[in-house]
């Protein structure tokens, strides 16, 4: 079993948490994690001292091709660290990224609705182009890369697999979708995004949240290794997206309840 060391503080409008978890992983595992259920953890080196790892996007001024680089070196924990913590009770999620763990609050209710929708609108629009080869999923663990030491839970995944067992592959994955809010970080996204083009996952989606609920969405195509932006549109009108298994039409309102 896991022993676990946890501090809190709130101050400020912040919340900084600290755990030590070993034994089952041969290691200790340093998180942290600030802000609230719209204010995502940032990316951390879970070696004492704490600080923040350097990842930026990259993007070319005129251009739709957007580029996620990390910065940092990759940290010291493996995929196989990550699948051996045990779920964490609070619903809270823990990914690793380039060797680092994250820890982020549960979602919130906008943002669990938001996923749930459109995972309903990917269903339905898979159903009608006759593909029952594609399963849509939210929130599931997904081992991008044991090179890179990344495994995500993207909000929503079309797997090219039956959804059986404890976690994808990026061999698996047709579109993964990130909903974010005001408070993930430009670091977090960039890291994200870098992760799912390295492991050739053909298209992303980003759903962006107001503080309100309200979203919009842009759609990525894997070109060379890279992120293309096809669109980008908000509540109000249906749109087509191609960037996708199957073309996929409908208004970005109903993601908003």
């Amino acid at each position: 079993m896991v022993q676990a060391r946890a501090a809190q503080e709130v101050g400020a409008g912040q919340a900084r948490l600290t755990r030590a978890d070993h034994d089952d992983v041969g290691v200790h595992v340093h998180i942290n994690t600030f802000g609230g259920p719209d204010l995502p953890g940032r990316l951390c080196d879970p070696r004492p001292p704490l600080r923040s790892c350097d990842t930026e996007p990259e993007s070319r001024q005129g251009g739709s091709t957007v580029t996620a680089l990390a910065h940092h070196p990759v940290g010291p924990f493996t995929v196989e660290d990550w699948h051996a913590l045990t779920p964490r009770p609070d619903g809270s999620r823990l990914e690793l990224v380039w060797g680092h763990f994250q820890v982020t609050p549960p979602p919130s209710m906008h943002h669990q609705y938001a996923g749930d929708e459109l995972r309903a609108v990917l269903k339905a629009a898979l159903r009608e182009a006759g593909r029952t080869d594609l399963y849509v999923v939210t929130g599931i663990g997904t081992e991008i890369s044991t090179e890179r030491r990344t495994a995500l839970i993207p909000d929503v995944a079309v797997l090219s697999t039956r959804p059986v067992g404890k976690a994808a592959h990026a061999a698996d994955l047709e579109l993964t979708v990130e909903v974010v809010s005001p408070g993930n970080s430009r670091q977090e996204q960039a890291a994200k995004m870098a992760g799912y083009a390295a492991a050739g996952v053909p298209f992303y989606w980003v759903v962006r949240q107001d503080r309100l609920g309200a979203s919009s969405i842009t759609a990525y195509r894997l070109k060379d290794d890279e992120y293309v932006e096809e669109l980008t549109a908000g509540p109000g009108s249906p749109v087509t997206i191609t960037a996708a298994p199957v073309p996929v039409t409908f208004d970005p309102a109903v993601l908003h309840p």
